[in-house]
């Protein structure tokens, strides 16, 4: 398979199914499913709905292998984890808790190739904020041409790109570019959540998510250190339209005192 697709979850059987329902419907289908389950019981395995859309891809296609994980680590031993089980060209990491246009995975596979760069991520966007325009943090700047390595750290003027992020600040963008799935639009990030696709060899060459032994147990921003370590070496990008939507359900990992990329080196 060109792709794994990498999902880590806890507790989320109803949105992990709808997460599933709309991987079955992507126009890329060269790509298989890991998911790593870290809830204590069995709830993937006899949920109906879940097992039916876990069905519904493999006749597809698509092997969707349900692994434990446990006892919990930390987030960035649950995604070194998951990166360890993939032997795929590219990784896509991907939450339990999102809804995916059927271009994204096609998009993102793409993007890579086209740009041979560490990873292209899609932003998540809340559509409760639908009507909730933010023109002050819709500041975007494109990639024309090649897409180059970066150095983002904290606190520097580059760090603040993470607002375009917010809210449905990217749908509101793709609309103000007219932005197409036949035509998507690189531009500079400082990091990307939720749905990022990986060169697998190049997101290992800088360690993936093994510096989850210098964590504690609880922590967040595991993504983003590993992000911006793959984005220092090979370059990385957003792309519009990115065609996610967050379910916006509470996070499962409410301690987040402990920042990756504030407590580790970039």
């Amino acid at each position: 398979m060109d792709i794994t697709i990498l999902i880590p979850t806890y507790k989320r059987v109803k949105a992990l199914a709808v997460t599933l329902t709309s991987l079955y419907y992507q126009t890329e289908t060269n790509f298989n499913i890991v998911i790593a389950d870290q809830s204590a019981d069995d709830a993937l395995e006899t949920d109906a709905t879940l097992q039916t859309i876990k069905r519904l891809l493999e006749i597809k296609g698509s092997p969707v292998a349900i692994l434990k994980n446990l006892p919990p680590k930390g987030m960035a031993q649950q995604r070194q984890f998951l990166l360890d089980h993939s032997s795929s060209k590219y990784s896509l990491f991907l939450d339990d808790d999102l809804i995916l246009d059927p271009f994204v995975v096609k998009n993102m596979k793409e993007m890579l190739e086209k740009y041979s760069i560490g990873f292209v991520g899609c932003a998540v966007i809340g559509l409760s904020y639908k009507n909730d325009i933010r023109p002050h943090q819709q500041e975007i700047e494109f990639w024309e041409g090649e897409i180059t390595p970066e150095t983002i750290v904290p606190k520097s003027r580059e760090w603040e790109r993470y607002r375009v992020h917010n809210a449905a600040n990217i749908y509101h963008i793709e609309q103000k570019f007219n932005a197409t799935p036949g035509n998507p639009m690189p531009y500079k990030i400082a990091w990307v959540g939720g749905c990022v696709m990986y060169n697998t060899d190049m997101l290992r060459e800088v360690g993936g998510f093994s510096f989850w032994k210098e964590l504690p147990d609880k922590h967040c921003g595991e993504d983003v250190l590993a992000q911006l370590r793959v984005m220092k070496k090979y370059g990385g990008c957003a792309i519009i339209p990115s065609g996610v939507y967050h379910q916006e359900l509470e996070t499962t990992v409410p301690d987040r005192k402990v920042n990756a990329p504030e407590f580790l080196e970039i």
